[in-house]
């Protein structure tokens, strides 16, 4: 019994982030004017460590 519930608290810390950085999520949105109108732009990123996806659209 101590055993599995060992083995689950292992798991629990995983999920949550506690064994290294959690994932960081992150937005950008720019918005210019200029004489062909109005233009937008949302980028979205996520960070764990020194590793960063993102994409924009």
């Amino acid at each position: 019994m101590i055993r599995s519930a060992l083995v689950l608290a292992v798991f629990a810390l995983a999920a949550c982030g506690a064994d290294g950085p959690p994932l960081t999520p992150s937005v950008a949105t720019t918005v210019s004017v200029g004489s062909g109108g109005v233009h937008t732009s949302t980028g979205v990123s996520v960070s764990s460590g020194p590793v960063t996806i993102g994409g924009s659209f």
